[in-house]
């Protein structure tokens, strides 16, 4: 029995929040004991994830955390994606000589955040948690200290990532102001029938600071330049775990608060998701980097679960926590793949470095290339599957035309992941790579095996609990 009433409701948060203060003093006084830190933090994640799996559904706190079927499969999700990028980063860094006991801890309090935004019952919880997991990523992409390009990109981050907070919190003021409450609940009866055009202002500019989070074209300028300048294991954090957290927000801020002024976001929604798609498309044909490359690959890819949320029913919701889901698949272990490859202790980042890969590293070219053409959405492999559903929700709530505009985008990114593919295959090697570390071999290669044929199975579970997950939402 809790000794606050609802406070059971959060125990996945205060398992978070202990957590990382107890290793914070841990390794303030063994910093020697770094690694055991970090898998100390994964252990912490693994049972947080536990416990949302587990728990009972209710609210706390006014209505300003609630913990429904829609935030468990979120954070189990989030989770999950978080405790592996712990390893992978760890001895990435300790390769390199940056030892540091305070990353797995930054990824705790990082997800701690991420697991508020996706309980968010208010405009006081989401504000609480987009801050505390942003304020964490800053301080991830600078974690290579000695690293111009990381400090570089940790300064554009924190820069824009208060630029976009403080369209966040206008947006908000307007919304309070205008419908006289924070609470998503009372807001959807302010809006019942049609919403005031204070209200539409405010939630445009809502809409606006949660699109620099997912960056989303136009709002995306950081995120090249971040991708490239931090860590290879951090991008493969941000790319993933920060990215679903933000989705899920949008879709609980728009079911639960505005599903009375579905017509009016609508609009916005898909305006941005192609706006994303194109940038994300064509920007993407002039990369050299690999890094970059991926960054305008996730931007796309925010864009077609844009319009799978634009559908405006439970299944747009379900069509993006498919995707999202898939994705952060795809994401994560073609940047574990990136970490785990080398020439002569040099990162091996562009895609010239990638010729003749097959030969030298056959098991991480193979999971490379899964990793590619699922994300050009080629069936059999999961990105297809991801796409199927965004397009099939768009379609049945009437914007066939945005489809068909998706479509065309992900033909003009193939070209991109199909150049990839053939340095990989047919390009003559440039120089002997060296021998992986294992956890990110292993990270990569047992995420390409995710993506044929196991998703085969994986849908079979996955779909019916996205399902459930989606009705959470408030959108029918």
């Amino acid at each position: 029995m809790s000794l606050i009433p609802g406070l059971a409701v959060a125990y996945p948060e205060l398992i978070l929040a202990i957590g990382a203060l107890a290793l914070l003093v841990w390794g303030a006084f063994a910093p020697k004991t770094y690694i055991l830190v970090g898998w100390a933090a994964v252990a912490v994640l693994i049972g947080a994830a536990v416990m949302a799996a587990t728990q009972p559904f209710g609210r706390a706190f006014a209505g300003g955390l609630v913990f429904d079927a829609g935030a468990a499969f979120a954070k189990v999700a989030i989770y999950v994606a978080s405790a592996i990028c712990i390893p992978l980063g760890q001895r990435w860094f300790q390769r390199r000589g940056v030892i540091n006991f305070e990353f797995p801890i930054l990824i705790l309090i990082a997800a701690l955040g991420m697991g508020m935004m996706a309980s968010s019952g208010d405009l006081i919880s989401l504000y609480v948690g987009v801050e505390l997991h942003s304020l964490a990523l800053y301080v991830l992409a600078a974690m290579h200290r000695d690293n111009a390009r990381a400090s570089e990109a940790g300064l554009k981050y924190f820069v824009l990532g208060a630029l976009s907070s403080g369209l966040l919190l206008y947006g908000a003021s307007l919304i309070y102001g205008f419908a006289g409450s924070v609470v998503f609940s009372d807001i959807a009866v302010a809006v019942k029938g049609g919403a005031h055009v204070g209200v539409l202002f405010g939630l445009i500019f809502l809409i606006c600071g949660l699109a620099f989070k997912v960056s989303a074209a136009p709002f995306h300028m950081w995120t090249p330049d971040v991708y490239e300048g931090a860590p290879t294991p951090v991008v493969a954090f941000f790319a993933a775990a920060p990215k679903l957290a933000a989705m899920v927000l949008f879709a609980r801020v728009l079911g639960q608060g505005f599903a009375g002024a579905v017509p009016q976001w609508q609009q916005v929604l898909v305006t941005i998701g192609l706006i994303s798609i194109a940038v994300g498309a064509f920007a993407g044909l002039a990369q050299k980097n690999l890094k970059r490359l991926w960054a305008y690959s996730s931007i796309a890819n925010i864009g077609y679960a844009l319009l799978g949320l634009a559908s405006g029913d439970a299944q747009g919701v379900q069509a993006m926590l498919m995707f999202m889901i898939l994705y952060m698949v795809d994401v994560t272990g073609f940047f574990a793949c990136l970490a785990a490859l080398s020439r002569q202790g040099r990162s091996m980042e562009t895609i010239d470095d990638m010729a003749g890969l097959i030969k030298e590293q056959p098991g991480i070219a193979l999971a490379m290339t899964a990793f590619s053409l699922s994300a050009l959405g080629l069936p059999p492999f999961s990105g297809f599957w991801a796409k199927f559903y965004v397009f099939k929700a768009a379609i049945h709530a009437g914007l066939a035309p945005a489809a068909v505009a998706g479509l065309v985008g992900s033909v003009v990114a193939a070209f991109y992941y199909l150049r990839l593919i053939k340095v990989m295959w047919f390009d003559a090697g440039v120089g002997a790579t060296d021998k992986p570390p294992f956890e990110a071999r292993f990270i990569g290669v047992a995420l390409g095996l995710f993506t044929f044929p196991v998703v085969w199975v994986a849908l079979h579970w996955l779909d019916p609990l996205a399902a459930t997950a989606a009705h959470a939402f408030g959108l029918v």
